[in-house]
Order: C-alpha cells, then sequence, then structure tokens
C-alpha cells in the first residue's frame, strides 16, 4: 500500500481504524471469491440466478474499491496540481506523471487507467505476500531446527545492536533457502493465471487447438517426485545446492520452480515481493523468538482461495529477543 498509492495503515490510529478494516474486509472477500468454486461454472445457464450471491457481493466490493481507489487518486491529482509533491512518491504518482490530464487510451481515460493498474497491483500484491508470510512461519514453528538456523544466521550476519536491512538479504543464503522451499510447497498463485492459445500447436505429444485456455497447475509442479527429491517434505537446503537437486540434468531450475510464473507474462511484482517477504521474515525472527501456544504443531491445512490461504488462523506466541531500545525506534 506504501508503495503502490502512499498509506501505510497501522490498527490504533482511531480516525482511520473504520477504513483499514472495511478495506482490509473488502481485500479478503475479494481474494475468497475469485478463487471460489461457481455452480455456474459447471450449468452456464443458471448463471442468471446467483444462487450463492456471489455477483451480488463481488458488485458491492468492485463499488467500495472504486471508492477507495477514486478518493486516493483524488488526493495525488490535487497534491500535485498545488505543487505539494515535487517528485513521484509512489506508483500512482508514477502513473499520473505518465498520462496527461484529460487523455484518453483506447477507450478509457487516463483516470480509470490509473486507478485500475494501481488496483492491479494492490491485488496481486497484498494477499499472495501475506499468504506467504504465513505458511513460512508456519512451517519454521514445525521444524524448530530450520528456525534456529535461520536465527543464528541472522545474529552472525547482523547481530543484535540493529535491524536487518535490505542490504543484508544477499548474506542471508538460509534465509533465503526458506523462503524459495515456502514457495515451492505453498506457492502464492497454486493455479496459474488463465492464458490462451492464439494457435494450433501440438504439446508433449497434446495437440492444443487455438483458442484453448490454459491453466498451469504450479501446486502440482512443485510437488512432482520426478523433479522433486520427497517432494512433499519442507527441506530448504535443497536450494543451497541446486545442482545437486537438479541432479543429472546438470542445470538450475527452469520450468520445474515457477512460484511467481514464468517468461515475459510473469508477476511483475516478484521481485518487490521477494524483498517484502524476505525483509518481513527476517525482522520478525531476528526480533522475537516464536513459539506455537503450549508448543503445539501448527494445522498446515489448506484452505480455499484464488491465493493459497491456511484453513485455520495462524496463532504466534512471541518473545523479545533483542534489547529493549531497538523496539523503541
Amino acid at each position: 500500500m506504501s508503495l503502490i498509492v502512499g498509506r501505510r495503515y497501522a490498527f490504533g490510529e482511531d480516525e482511520k481504524d473504520g477504513e483499514v478494516r472495511l478495506f482490509t474486509r473488502a481485500m479478503r472477500q475479494l481474494m475468497f471469491l475469485i478463487g471460489a468454486f461457481e455452480y455456474s461454472d459447471v450449468i452456464p445457464f443458471i448463471e442468471w440466478m446467483d444462487l450463492q450471491g456471489h455477483v451480488k457481493l463481488m458488485k458491492q466490493i468492485a463499488k467500495l474499491m472504486d471508492y477507495f481507489m477514486s478518493r486516493w487518486l483524488e488526493e495525488h491529482v490535487q497534491s500535485r496540481k498545488h505543487a505539494l509533491v515535487k517528485e513521484e512518491r509512489d506508483f500512482m504518482d508514477v502513473l499520473l506523471s505518465l498520462f496527461p490530464e484529460g487523455g484518453v487510451e483506447y477507450g478509457h481515460n487516463h483516470r480509470n487507467i490509473v486507478k485500475g493498474t494501481a488496483l492491479s497491483m494492490i491485488v496481486a500484491g497484498s494477499d499472495t505476500t501475506t499468504a506467504a508470510m504465513i505458511w513460512a512461519l508456519s512451517l519454521l514453528l514445525n521444524h524448530n531446527k530450520y528456525l534456529k538456523l535461520v536465527q543464528q544466521e541472522l545474529d552472525m550476519h547482523v547481530g543484535r545492536e540493529r535491524w536487518a536491512e535490505e542490504s543484508d538479504i544477499k548474506d542471508l543464503i538460509y534465509l533465503q533457502a526458506v523462503v524459495k522451499e515456502t514457495l515451492r510447497l505453498y506457492p502464492p498463485g497454486p493455479l496459474s493465471i488463465p492464458r490462451e492459445s492464439i494457435e494450433d500447436c501440438h504439446v508433449a505429444g497434446y495437440f492444443v487447438p487455438k483458442g484453448t485456455r490454459l491453466i498451469v497447475n504450479v501446486w502440482k509442479l512443485h510437488r512432482d517426485p520426478r523433479v522433486w527429491t520427497d517432494p512433499c517434505e519442507f527441506r530448504p537446503e535443497r536450494f543451497l545446492d541446486r545442482n545437486a537437486e537438479a541432479g543429472e540434468r546438470g542445470r538450475e531450475f527452469e520450468f520445474e520452480y515457477l512460484p511467481f510464473g514464468s517468461g515475459r507474462r510473469s508477476c511483475p511484482g516478484a521481485k518487490a515481493a521477494h524483498l517484502m517477504t524476505h525483509l518481513t521474515l527476517a525482522r520478525l525472527l531476528q526480533g522475537f523468538n516464536v513459539t506455537a501456544p503450549m508448543d503445539g504443531m501448527v494445522d498446515m491445512s489448506e484452505g480455499l482461495g484464488l491465493v493459497l490461504p491456511k484453513a485455520t488462523p495462524l496463532d504466534v506466541v512471541v518473545f523479545p529477543r533483542l534489547k529493549r531500545e531497538l523496539y523503541l525506534q
């Protein structure tokens, strides 16, 4: 949110609490609806009945999202108009600088293009990063030895006198392996965004006619026993030596590992998502010792949605592990 529209929300700010809760609830409902099963997907002619009420709810959420995006866009426009902003502060400012006021592209005015693009970035980046963080922490709580190894690495390369920074991530090799293994087991998009073949072709002996909708099962690909040793096991060390895991292929991972897609149509926010996940997880594990309530095992059941969520909320007990002054900065 801060990178895209310059908004940073935190619960506890009374005047903003209502807005925060409304927006976060709408986001959760949106992500659920995008991945929800619809009877009309199987029986198309009953679509008009909206038996599950999903169409009605989606329209309500769309209006709410448009309200938020319109308000934030107007704030940016006014700030630029009155010279309150001398440089681009966020993604929405950059988009506004690219389009003249009142212009039209492909039948859409520039304001709608800016709103739509910014909203797409928010939707694509918010829940995916959150889900990755939750799964990573859940896996580490169930595999304490890996949790300790990450914290030892943080103590060695960062220490306990300051917070981890973006520049430290390159040295945190084991942390990177943990994040990669998390994204292998629980990819942010278990099914890829649909594509459509533009011409007849043959793939692995199968005829794919023009106009076929193509969806890659990333979750299954990441757990293929023909590619991965012990595919359902959490083993971050498999990413410490790529060629060892690749075996006789003698090359790095290519199409076996696609948490953010591949090629020109891959996720444009992959680098930002990687950075956010690594830095947030690094600071959390550097600053706190974490355990599951009663030292029990975390339920790893998967829920439903476009982004792969946990079926049950993650409860964590935290204890500070740094000196008090650092938490007051």
